[in-house]
Formats: C-alpha cells, sequence, structure tokens
C-alpha cells in the first residue's frame, strides 16, 4: 500500500533505540527521509549506521541532542530546513516512565514528571508548529501511553503528564486544523524491546510480569516496537487525511474503558 511518504521529511524525537527508532525505520521504509535525534552519542551514532545501511546515508539525518530542551530542538530544525529543505511529519516521543512511586510526592517530583513527560513535548510541539504549517498537509504526533487513559499503576506523575500531552493534542488539533497540520497522538501499552524497561522488569521477577501479561492483555503478550510504528506513520500518512484529534490505542486490548 502507497501511504503517500515518498520523500516527505519526517523528524523522529528520542530514535536512537526502541519505539523511536522503530518509527524512523517504518519512515524510512515508506520511502520518507528521516531526522533521528538522541542525547547519548554513541546509541545515535549506531542507529544512523543502522538506518543509512538500509535506506542510504542521503535519507537519513542524524542530530545529537535533548529533544526537551528548546535550544537543542531549534537547532535539530535548523539543521533539517539546511539539509532536507522542509519538514512534514514531526513525531515527539519524549519523555520516561521512570518517576518515584506512590503518593507521597513533593513539588520536586512533580516538577520532574510533567517536566519530562509533558513540558518536554510542549516543547518541541510548539517549535514544530511553525515549520509544520510552512509545508502544508503535515503532521504532529505525540507519543503518549495507556497510562494517561487509564489508571493501571504507573508512577502518578506519569500517568497525568500523558493524560495532559493527550488533552494538549486534542486542543492543538482543532488551532492548527484550519492551517492543514493535523494532530495525533498514540498511546502504547507494553511494548518489550532490547534495553527498555520491560526487559529489565523481566529480567528481576519474569513470572510476575509474564503472568500480568497473561492475566492483563487479552492478546496474552507484549507488543513490539513495530507495532506502534505502523500506528504513527499511518497517522503520518495521505492514508489517514482525515484524522486529526485522535489518540490511538495499541495496547493489544489492556484498556477497558472507550
Amino acid at each position: 500500500m502507497d501511504m503517500g511518504l515518498r520523500n516527505k521529511v519526517a523528524l523522529v524525537a528520542g530514535s536512537s533505540r526502541g519505539i523511536g527508532l522503530g518509527i524512523a525505520r517504518a519512515f524510512l521504509d515508506e520511502g520518507a527521509k528521516v531526522v533521528i535525534s538522541g542525547r547519548d552519542g554513541e546509541a545515535l551514532g549506531r542507529a544512523e549506521r543502522s538506518l543509512a545501511d538500509a535506506a542510504g546515508s542521503n535519507r537519513v539525518l542524524a542530530v545529537r541532542g535533548d529533544m526537551t530542551d528548546r535550544s537543542d530542538i531549534r537547532r535539530a530544525f535548523d539543521e533539517t530546513v539546511a539539509t532536507f529543505d522542509h519538514v512534514d511529519a514531526v513525531v515527539a516521543n519524549v519523555g520516561t516512565g521512570t518517576a518515584k512511586p506512590g503518593w507521597d510526592l513533593d513539588a520536586a517530583d512533580w516538577a520532574s514528571g510533567l517536566g519530562q513527560n509533558l513540558l518536554g513535548g510542549v516543547a518541541l510541539a510548539t517549535l514544530a508548529i511553525p515549520h509544520l504549517i510552512e509545508s502544508g498537509r503535515a503532521s504532529l504526533t505525540f507519543i503518549s501511553s495507556i497510562a494517561g487513559l487509564e489508571a493501571i499503576g504507573a508512577p502518578v506523575t506519569y500517568g497525568a503528564a500523558k493524560a495532559a500531552i493527550d488533552s494538549t493534542m486534542k486542543s492543538l488539533s482543532r488551532l492548527v486544523g484550519p492551517q492543514g497540520v493535523r494532530v495525533n497522538s498514540v498511546a502504547p501499552g507494553n511494548v518489550l524491546f532490547p534495553g527498555g524497561s520491560w526487559e529489565r522488569k523481566l529480567e528481576e521477577r519474569r513470572g510476575f510480569f509474564e503472568e500480568m501479561i497473561q492475566r492483563e492483555v487479552p492478546l496474552q503478550r507484549f507488543g513490539s516496537t513495530d507495532e506502534i510504528a505502523n500506528a504513527v506513520v499511518f497517522l503520518a500518512s495521505e492514508k489517514a487525511s482525515f484524522i486529526t484529534g485522535a489518540c490511538v490505542v495499541v495496547d493489544g486490548g489492556q484498556t477497558r474503558s472507550f
């Protein structure tokens, strides 16, 4: 199926490994040009070489930096425009699920959780939107979480931030829709990949977590980075040209609410 992404330019934040790297690879598979980013220079270099070997170095640009920091975000867009002339799709894959558990949280705990998982994505979106408006028929996709939709035992600050991301997505979609920019989010469930949090959890308590997946996820397995990437690329594609303000849940049926 032709997704209408050939020679489009996609910037994927947090794409040196895991879900972000899977998204970058999926865009390349559809013929797009891709900008990847990450804070770890060594990991980013490995990702760049892997993607370039498969798709060609002229279709991949790596920008080292923190995509929650406004100066690094500006530099990433400057390098993207200098290399590829414009930006058609931005994926805000930023944040971390690591946070203090429980309810006894002070102001610093909340500032850290919201800063990493809400304000970072908002900063990226704010600086991306002018470029996307200039491109026209463009898209912005946030990576959210099912923790923002239901109480599933994730850290309180993480769930609150992801719920706010989805609310932000909905509001932005109405503000920039008239300028031709579609804004959506993808809410992954439990995704297993090398070096990820689920790999570490399984090393610590494999039996406990495998039983949890069997009980809570109707498909009775973890998701893959490719399965999340497929949803993201679809939302950025011409096949989703009338979809905006939507949160697409990719969780194997774990969430129970509509």
